[in-house]
This record gives structure tokens, sequence and C-alpha cells, in this order.
């Protein structure tokens, strides 16, 4: 397998449009990433270092290692075969490619936790560091009711260019614990709100006596060929509360806020992440109806 030769810090044109059909083609055939026909790439590919692997100018593979780190530092990857070109070793060069770049400690992905990188991870001598679940509600089969809120507790919905360093200071208190969550800053967020999907009317915030305690952030994805039924599908972003302001069952009202907000958009299905150890948050979103639905998977030594 031979390619660019050589890590790059960005793509250019041609290589975003190679990187691109090869998500696109990923995408199709495994539902994920979720990644556009044009504009840029998902978030998650921005930065870090790019690998391109060909064969006769082909693009078969494409790694991605998010060199900054996450909160606990380990660096983290993600690659992905063409279908194409699938069960010929390919995914195995990769691999070794990203073990011989990253820093000791790094992890990598493996979206759906498919038998084939199963297999890959445990010929390779990685283990199965975390686990995030997908669950899976239908609005069909809900009954959520109005959130009920604390004497002196107020809903209010997101205002760009006023609130960011707000909504940060909880994130980092409520997310001191989390890989990615916890190292959100203020201009991630104004990026966030510069792409298509942003909406600050399911962007709800609680406060008391002027001070934002807490935040539901909504997301709803456009349909994806093989998930969840073609579908439009909302999510359960991010629900963060300041720590100074839980027992209150606030978290709870503002999950209802957004999942009603969700679910007036008309759309049938509504999902949310959540890591594989947090029983007390399962055990709140199995009330609320969800079910497990798939499972992404960190690999790493």
């Amino acid at each position: 397998m031979s390619g660019d030769g050589e890590w790059r810090q960005e793509l250019d044109e041609k290589q975003l449009e190679d990187v691109r059909g090869l998500l696109l083609a990923v995408r199709e055939a495994d539902g994920r990433p979720e990644v556009d026909a044009q504009g840029p790439l998902p978030g998650e590919f921005d930065g870090g270092e790019h690998l391109v692997a060909c064969i006769e100018g082909d693009v078969v593979g494409y790694a991605h290692l998010d060199t900054t780190g996450d909160s606990f530092d380990h660096q983290v990857a993600e690659l992905f075969v063409h279908p194409a070109h699938r069960n010929r070793g390919y995914g195995a060069k990769l691999l070794e490619a990203v073990d011989q770049r990253a820093a000791v400690g790094f992890r990598v992905w493996a979206h759906g936790d498919h038998p084939a990188a199963q297999r890959l991870a445990h010929k390779t001598g990685l283990e199965r560091k975390r686990e995030l679940l997908i669950l899976h509600a239908d609005v069909k089969d809900a009954d959520w009711p109005e959130p009920r809120l604390r004497e002196g507790v107020s809903l209010r919905t997101f205002v760009p260019g006023q609130d960011e360093d707000a909504v940060i200071r909880v994130n980092a208190l409520a997310f001191d614990w989390h890989p990615e969550q916890g190292a959100l800053t203020a201009d991630d967020l104004r990026a966030d709100e510069a792409r298509a999907w942003f909406d600050p009317e399911g962007f709800f915030l609680a406060e008391r006596k002027g001070e934002v305690i807490g935040f539901h952030w909504t997301k709803v994805h456009e349909p994806t060929p093989g998930r969840f039924d073609g579908e439009r599908v909302g999510e359960v972003y991010v629900v963060g509360v300041d720590p100074a302001a839980q027992g209150g069952g606030l978290g709870r009202a503002l999950t209802l806020a957004g999942l009603r907000y969700l679910a007036s958009r008309r759309l049938r299905q509504i999902i949310l992440y959540v890591e594989g150890d947090n029983a007390p948050a399962l055990a709140v979103y199995t009330k609320l109806g969800f079910t497990p639905h798939e499972t992404d998977v960190q690999y790493g030594r």
C-alpha cells in the first residue's frame, strides 16, 4: 500500500475531495460517519494529522490522528477503508501506521464495534478501553411530561454571541471527567454555531438569579443511508448541570424540555450517547424510554 507517503497536517483540495469520496462510500455502507457531499468535513477531522492511502491512484483508506488529544491526553485516531477494498489487510496497515505515529497511550475508535474491528484489535494487542452507547427512543411510544423546575429556576433558549462563556463554564464543571466534552472551548462552540445543523431554539438554558446553571443542547441529524430507516433523527446532544445545582431534578427537567422540542419537530426517532459505565445516566434514560441501539468502542493498550 502506498499513498501520499507521509502524515500531513492539512489536506489540499484534491486530497480533501478524495477523502470526502471515501467517507461518503463508507457512510453508504456503514451509516457513518456523518459527512456531507459539500462543505467542510465533520468536526472530528479538524486539525491533527491525516494519512491518505492509495493503490495505483485509487484511494483505499484514510486515517486521522487527533494529536491534541482528549482531556486525559490520549491521542485519538479514526481509520477507514473503502468498502470496495476491504478484507485485503489495508485496515491492519493503517492501524500499523497509526501505531507508529501516535504517542504512547493512543486510542482508536471502532464505530459500531463491528466484528472485523474486534478481530483487528485482538490481533494487534489492543483492548477495550471505553464503551460509548447509542440509545434510541421512538417518539410515538413516548409520553414525556412538561418539565418541572424548582422555585427560582427558569428556562430560556441560547442566544448566540451572548451565552457562550456561561455555557462553557457549566460544561467544564459538569464534564471535568469526560475525555472529549470536558475540553470544549468557547471557540469550539462558536464554530458549531456556524454549522448547518445548529439550532439555538433547540438549545435550552436553565438560570437561577440570572446565572446559567445547566443546559440541554439538542441536535437534528439529516437522513443518513443505512441508519434509522433513512430518516431525520433528533439527538439529546449534551445535557450539562453545574454540580452545585444537582440534586433537584434539573437534569431531568432540561432533558424533558429538549425531548419535547425534538418531538415538536415531527421527528419519529431520538438518540443519545452515554458512557457505558455511567449507571445513573443509563437509569434516567431507560425510565424515559430509551433502549440500546449501537455501541462505539475505543481500543488502546
